[in-house]
């Protein structure tokens, strides 16, 4: 690991100013980044500890929402009732990933900032990653490529998101509050996301310096009727293969609202526009989520190694709109994945 600075934040703007005259990176709960110091992949001349500023609460809003502060750990987003009631969609999915320990130190800001674990990426061995190593190329593209992307590649990167909390947050239509320097601005979680294009090392919108503040969550018609649903090679401690975040609402037996996410499947959760709409005004039958099923996989583009991905992905969406539409009491599955 390269010798860096460490310092601990006094506040908020103690931290953005820090950030901004010495480059170093924030640091909250550092279950991804102090991997990558350890590998190489992330170089930073110094750190800044942003555990002392609080960031921990979760508040409801004026709107009738919820706003969690991005230095809330994972266990205790997916715990907190307002989560559990409200958005169990949510709550699912941090539920679904890592194990107890690591949700016990990851934060809700980290989470929408950790990086890809494609392994051309993680291993500093390998010379060919655009994402590590702007123009050295994207082995991954030609090489093993079973869990990478199918939709939103490019030439020069084919990796994936690792997220399932913003794969939820993709359906409910989070709010990213983030500041920097000169104030503090909103990112929707749509757009907090970009694609690889030419400039696979860019994952988001935030700009230099940017520290994440917390996560709006507006308020959901889904609570009675949502489901995440991970399908991964081992129900412990895997990252998804597929996944898929489902959101509806049943009225007299007709769906009237319907939101769809995939996971695992681009660098950004993958929302299915088309296959939401197919839903409205149909009832929730085998049928119904069948189509909007085809529907959702129609523009995938599989490499050599994952076009089981696109018949999983069809297979996945089915499952948990299945799921979705059994009124559980707005309650989220209990925890297994630990």
């Amino acid at each position: 690991m390269k010798t860096f600075e460490f310092r601990h934040a006094s506040s908020i703007g103690d931290a953005i100013d820090a950030a901004t005259t010495t480059g170093a990176k924030y640091l909250a709960g550092g279950t991804n980044l102090i991997d990558l110091m350890k590998g190489g992949v992330e170089q930073p001349s110094g750190v800044i500890d942003l555990r002392r500023l609080g960031l921990t609460s979760i508040t409801s809003t004026d709107t009738g929402g919820v706003f969690v502060e991005a230095g809330v750990t994972n266990s205790a987003l997916a715990n907190h009732p307002l989560i559990r009631t409200q958005y169990p969609v949510l709550s699912h999915a941090i539920l679904s990933g890592a194990t107890t320990q690591l949700r016990n130190m990851a934060t809700a800001g980290g989470n929408l900032l950790q990086r890809t674990r494609c392994p051309y990426f993680m291993q500093t061995v390998f010379a060919a990653c655009n994402k590590r190593d702007p123009g050295s190329g994207c082995a991954a593209r030609h090489g093993f490529n079973r869990e990478h992307a199918i939709f939103g590649a490019s030439a020069d990167c084919v990796a994936i998101n690792p997220s399932d909390m913003a794969v939820a947050l993709a359906v409910l239509d989070a709010v990213v509050h983030v500041q920097n320097e000169t104030g503090r601005r909103t990112i929707p979680i749509d757009r907090f996301f970009v694609l690889p294009g030419r400039t696979p090392e860019i994952d988001n919108a935030l700009d230099p310096h940017d520290l994440i503040i917390g996560i709006e969550l507006p308020p959901s018609a889904f609570a009675e009727h949502s489901w995440y649903l991970k399908v991964r090679d081992r129900h412990s401690y895997a990252f998804a293969l597929v996944s898929v975040a489902a959101g509806l609402v049943i009225e007299d037996g007709v769906i009237t609202a319907a939101a769809l996410a995939l996971g695992a499947v681009a660098a950004m959760p993958w929302r299915l526009p088309e296959a939401e709409a197919s839903l409205i005004g149909k009832t929730p039958t085998a049928v119904t989520f069948d189509t909007a099923a085809q529907l959702a996989m129609v523009n995938a583009q599989p490499l050599s190694q994952n076009g089981f991905k696109v018949d999983l992905g069809r297979h996945s969406v089915v499952r948990a709109l299945t799921l979705a539409a059994v009124d559980r009491g707005a309650e989220p599955a209990p925890d297994t994945s630990g």
